[in-house]
């Protein structure tokens, strides 16, 4: 069915906060299916949709075959590994995300992770609530101290920043990030120059007690840790990943922490969600994972629709979204 004159058909594959919907309503003809719960809803939309909206979902080029009236897609994440860069770019098509307005949220989760693994919170939790606590506890479940130790960042972008930001100003930790190239902290971050420097990715490794991989995912980047990596970490470091899950191989990480000298291992994404339950890292002694809570509270994830919606919403008005992903840059 064509929309009447100056009304297109939006496709809402995720769940939208419902002031959000009603903002998409008043402008569009909406279609709200949820590939997740029933395909042939979605499937039967995709050839009159112009703009679709949604997220945690693989749209592959086969995908946009179906839909040739498709003119923008927006993202409500700042990951696009569920989308084909090359082939929107070929055909034109607009691909928005959410950036910014999840970084300190998502920092605040992998600072968390981070404590709560060199202090084994979690696993001292379930101690108390399991009745085990019967003594005051010994050496063999100590935890390791966070302030002053040094902080290795793989990945320096907003989040990175942010996380670094929390372990200089507030723990006193000295910072190493790798990066492709080194940030102008006098533009970017005043706060941390002279408490965050740039380094070669071996000399982080071999001096940071904590290395937190924040890496977006590329070719570049997936499996970038592994066995070599965490072969040259510091003897007894602690690994956060709070990126992306494919950037590590797993089958090297369990290696490091069953025979290596890797102490502990706090998890918020991985190669496969959810994790499936055969999975070793679901209950190795040594890890503390999480169910990809990075941007998890309702004030973020609100913020992230009502980006997500603007961005729609000014592209199928012929206008410049505010967060408009580069096809072309990967």
């Amino acid at each position: 069915m064509t929309p009447p004159a100056g009304r297109k058909s939006v496709l809402v594959f995720r769940e939208l906060p419902a002031d959000q919907l009603n903002r998409l309503q008043q402008a569009h003809e909406v279609v709200i299916a949820d590939p997740r719960k029933g395909a042939d809803a979605f499937f039967a939309a995709l050839p009159g949709v112009h703009g679709m909206i949604g997220s945690s979902f693989t749209i592959d080029a086969a995908l946009l075959d179906r839909a040739p009236q498709l003119e923008v897609i927006s993202s409500v994440s700042v990951g696009v590994d569920n989308y084909p860069l090359a082939a929107l770019h070929s055909r034109g098509i607009t691909l928005c995300h959410t950036p910014g307005v999840l970084d300190e949220t998502v920092a605040d989760t992998v600072f968390a992770l981070l404590m709560a693994t060199s202090r084994r919170v979690v696993e001292l939790s379930v101690l108390v609530r399991e009745g085990r606590w019967t003594r005051n506890i010994g050496e063999d479940l100590f935890g390791v101290d966070v302030h002053g130790k040094t902080l290795g960042l793989l990945g320096f972008g907003r989040i990175g920043q942010a996380v670094a930001r929390r372990a200089a100003l507030g723990f006193g930790m000295p910072v190493l990030y790798h990066s492709r190239r080194p940030v102008d902290l006098a533009r970017h971050a005043p706060e941390l120059q002279g408490r965050a420097a740039h380094a070669p990715l071996d000399e982080l490794l071999v001096r940071s007690d904590f290395v937190v991989a924040m890496l977006p995912l590329s070719e570049s980047t997936r499996g970038m840790v592994d066995a070599g990596v965490f072969a040259r970490m510091k003897p007894g470091a602690v690994f956060i990943n709070g990126g992306r899950g494919a950037t590590v191989n797993e089958e090297a990480l369990l290696a490091a922490l069953n025979h290596g000298t890797l102490r502990a291992a706090g998890l918020d994404v991985f190669q496969t969600e959810p994790l499936p339950t055969d999975s070793a890292l679901r209950l190795h002694p040594r890890v503390t994972p999480l169910p990809h809570i990075g941007s998890a509270t309702f004030e973020t994830r609100h913020a992230m629709a009502e980006l997500a919606t603007t961005n729609l919403l000014r592209a199928l008005a012929g206008l410049q979204p505010p967060a408009v992903f580069d096809t072309a840059a990967l």
